[in-house]
């Protein structure tokens, strides 16, 4: 116990620790008010109104992510190394360079969701009436034109404060619409429409802040710097399309288990199957802001080459991570069903609320219960070992999770269509959990095993 309080201690007094913490406390409030506005969201729309939702959400954000080039993670790589080198000029051009490739593919990504829109509501909805809900929500990709961009310039400057502002100010917006809707009635329209405000907010204002700081960060004539300062071309575009090719694995594998559900059943499905990554969400939510904050330090401490301290920030997030991971699973193993699905009672006697027994989400979401318990693991895997990819990236080895990614999603795809159209939405779960216990697994291996081995050349005079 001693030994416990006093490493509490050590870990209260880490700068760097402490800084991660902060950061991420910043970004926390307003994704906690977001997941009580899903919850919301999902007794008003009911459980097919509520698949509907996710589709068109997934199917419009996805076709942003297909088009991608995760500028943030450039913008994370190579910018904070020139800002640790002090090298200005070659930061400035980095950052213009990104932020004039992202509005490029931003604007052919709202063209392609013109195109594709029809399909999205015909084959995946099975309404082509909801085909103008698309293009609705497809707006909020114009307003993201280049907020990866912005984001990644915020991280690597450390104004976590001012993304965190952004995030609650969209989350009261989008609060205030959708609780008047819960209080008018409202439809799957009016909810979109709460939903599209948020996303406007989260991709301007991230870009006039990041305007803003870059003039203190890089000087005032930051956007006259040539483009000549950039890093090889061919290094600079191998690292771009693979955190983009990476993105579009994480779209297919990840970001569109909704839309996969709703191909092959109906809404209602959709419906369970989001609810349960919903209620995952809950989970993740946490350590969501880490993923966020953590990748700049990691970047900052082997670029710097502090392979101690790197090693120790590993050790204390993942704990972290784990402990709350651990804390809330075996919450919603013991209680999740009573908790979340069921009527809430107190001494024998049921909670009303407006005349109605109260509980998170009503008992017509229970089926989605069995799915969220296999999620739980898989998400319980990569919450918890959630630098996986960051470390990779910062290694300068962004090939590694792109193949790893690829091939497992090759067998997941492949496996999608041969078994969940007979086993249902739960084989998809399945699906989901494997692919995160081999993709981190391999991840987590290769990143170790790398930095052991720059340490080691290190150690005997070697130059890496």
């Amino acid at each position: 116990m001693r030994a416990m309080v006093q490493s509490l201690i050590a870990w209260g007094e880490d700068r760097l620790f402490r800084r991660v913490l902060r950061n991420s406390s910043y970004l926390f409030a307003s994704n906690a008010i977001g997941a009580l506005m899903s919850i919301l969201t999902a007794r008003l729309l009911g459980v097919a109104g509520f698949g509907e939702l996710g589709i068109i959400i997934a199917f419009v954000s996805n076709v942003n992510r297909l088009l991608s080039f995760r500028m943030s993670d450039v913008v994370v790589r190579y910018m904070g190394e020139y800002m640790a080198r002090k090298e200005v000029d070659r930061a400035a051009a980095l950052v213009k360079a990104a932020g004039l490739t992202e509005a490029a593919t931003s604007l052919l990504a709202y063209v392609v969701l013109m195109l594709l829109a029809p399909l999205g509501a015909r084959y995946i909805v099975k309404d082509p009436a909801a085909t103008p809900l698309f293009l609705l929500y497809g707006v909020s990709i114009l307003a993201n034109i280049t907020t990866e961009t912005a984001t990644g310039v915020l991280q690597v400057g450390n104004h976590f404060r001012s993304q965190a502002l952004i995030n609650l100010v969209q989350a009261c917006l989008v609060t205030g619409v959708i609780t008047a809707a819960y209080v008018m009635h409202g439809g799957l329209a009016m909810i979109l429409w709460a939903y599209l405000i948020g996303k406007i907010v989260l991709g301007i204002g991230p870009i006039v802040v990041a305007i803003y700081r870059l003039r203190g960060m890089l000087g005032p004539r930051w956007w006259q710097a040539s483009f000549d300062l950039l890093p090889p071309r061919r290094e600079l575009v191998h690292f771009a399309l693979s955190t983009n090719f990476s993105g579009t694995i994480n779209m297919i594998v990840r970001d569109s288990e909704v839309l996969w559900v709703g191909y092959f059943f109906t809404s209602l499905q959709a419906g369970y199957y989001k609810a349960a990554l919903m209620i995952i969400n809950l989970i993740v939510m946490p350590i969501t802001p880490f993923v966020n904050t953590t990748y700049p330090e990691i970047n900052h401490v082997i670029v710097t080459r502090q392979w101690g301290k790197l090693r120790k920030l590993l050790k204390q997030v993942t704990l972290v991570a784990g402990a709350w991971t651990g804390v809330v699973a075996l919450g919603l193993v013991l209680i999740g069903k009573q908790a979340i699905f069921l009527p809430w009672s107190f001494f024998g006697q049921p909670l009303v609320l407006f005349g109605r027994a109260f509980s998170p989400l009503k008992a017509s979401y229970l089926p989605a219960y069995p799915a969220l318990m296999i999620l739980l693991v898989g998400f319980g895997i990569a919450n918890v070992l959630f630098w996986n990819r960051p470390l990779l990236l910062s290694l300068g080895l962004p090939g590694f999770p792109l193949k790893v990614a690829l091939w497992a999603t090759v067998a997941k795809v492949a496996l999608t269509f041969l078994i969940v159209p007979t086993y249902g939405y739960i084989a998809e779960a399945i699906l989901l959990t494997a692919y995160f216990a081999v993709t981190v697994g391999l991840n987590v291996w290769k990143g170790m095993g790398e930095v052991r081995r720059v340490r080691a050349l290190e150690l005997v005079g070697v130059t890496v």
